[in-house]
């Protein structure tokens, strides 16, 4: 009796997973930025019907100070930490898109995913650059941040190549709006999960 139950609960479940997942795809992305920032882009992506998309994710980029004085040195340190450790002009944005699928060909391995979103963005900026003396082995500069929040909107079609049912690759133009600062640039990376169904 007891394998009985299993088997009609496997069948169950099998049922119920075909159901969900029938017209159904989520999986995630990541991408490398490069444009008037460079950073990353991380997302969980919910495909309808092989037709529409839902998108949250996040963002982060960074590029040099625009306020960065002309002498500024990061010192031996700044050295071996290639760049890393150096202030940078930052923007982080949280991030929900809609979208609607477009197949290049028949086979679905190559589509767009013309998706638009809002973002909550946070900007932070080096500021009030002091000089400091005996600096050979760190920066020649005190700094801090200044921080400040707002609401962008997000273009982003994305060409995407899933070329299994499971893994794939993503070219994704992008441009951010807010009233401080504007992003545009292009991202590459891929795609890993239940791509199509």
């Amino acid at each position: 009796m007891e394998r009985y139950i299993i088997i009609i609960s496997l069948i169950s479940c099998n049922f119920v997973s075909a159901q969900f997942f029938g017209n159904k795809a989520f999986y995630s992305s990541g991408e490398l930025n490069f444009g008037n920032y460079i950073g990353v882009d991380l997302n969980l992506n919910y495909v309808y019907k092989e037709k529409y998309s839902f998108i949250i994710g996040y963002t982060g980029n960074i590029r040099k100070p625009k306020s960065q004085p002309s002498d500024y040195s990061s010192g031996i340190v700044g050295v071996f930490s290639f760049g890393l450790a150096n202030p940078h002009d930052q923007m982080e944005n949280y991030k929900i898109g809609v979208g609607k699928i477009y197949k290049l060909n028949e086979s679905g391995t190559i589509r767009v995913n013309m998706s638009v979103g809002v973002a909550y963005t946070t900007i932070r900026e080096p500021e009030n650059w002091q000089t400091k003396s005996d600096t050979f082995f760190v920066e020649n500069y005190t700094w801090n941040y200044k921080a400040q929040n707002t609401l962008s909107l997000i273009l982003n079609p994305k060409i995407e190549f899933p070329f299994t049912r499971y893994y794939g690759l993503t070219i994704s133009p992008m441009v951010q709006i807010n009233k401080d600062r504007t992003y545009f640039g292009i991202g590459v990376g891929q795609m890993i999960g239940l791509l199509r169904p």
